[in-house]
């Protein structure tokens, strides 16, 4: 256990749920990438504290965003419109947003591509078979 989980809850709570996201069966891939110096040197202070590293805090950091971004409407929405359009495949859409939403939109995609029903016009038929009462709309109380 790390010195900070040691002293501090929250963060204990946090190292438990990090661990239980990352397991053992999950594939690593190496990134590289240029950040801004100040940037870098404030990750690993804050690495530091909590006797941590830096590609642990990085991709905690990273699942959180996209956690946060996944659940944005805007974001639903743009993925919706896109895959509406053939612009994204459903297994992309399934990444971003999660099977269940995904299998939401492949259902609405399948109703929206449905060709129209071919329904004739209605007849001129009496609905209410001349039994049809009017209403006087003119307001007694002004």
């Amino acid at each position: 256990m790390c010195k900070a989980c040691a002293s501090d809850e929250t963060v204990i709570h946090l190292c438990a749920e990090y661990a239980h996201r990352t397991s053992v069966s999950d594939d690593l891939r190496r990134v590289h990438f240029q950040s801004p110096e100040y940037l870098v040197e404030r990750l690993d202070a804050i690495a530091e504290l909590y006797d941590t590293n830096r590609t642990d805090l990085l991709v905690e950091a990273i699942r959180e965003y996209l956690e946060e971004t996944a659940d944005s409407e805007t974001f639903q929405e743009l993925v919706a419109t896109k895959y509406y359009d053939d612009q994204l495949e459903f297994e992309t859409v399934k990444q971003l947003v999660g099977a269940e939403t995904a299998q939401r939109l492949r259902l609405l995609k399948a109703d929206l591509e449905d060709e129209p029903l071919d329904l004739s016009a209605p007849d001129d038929v009496d609905v209410y078979e001349n039994d049809a009462t009017t209403v006087d709309t003119a307001d007694d109380d002004r």
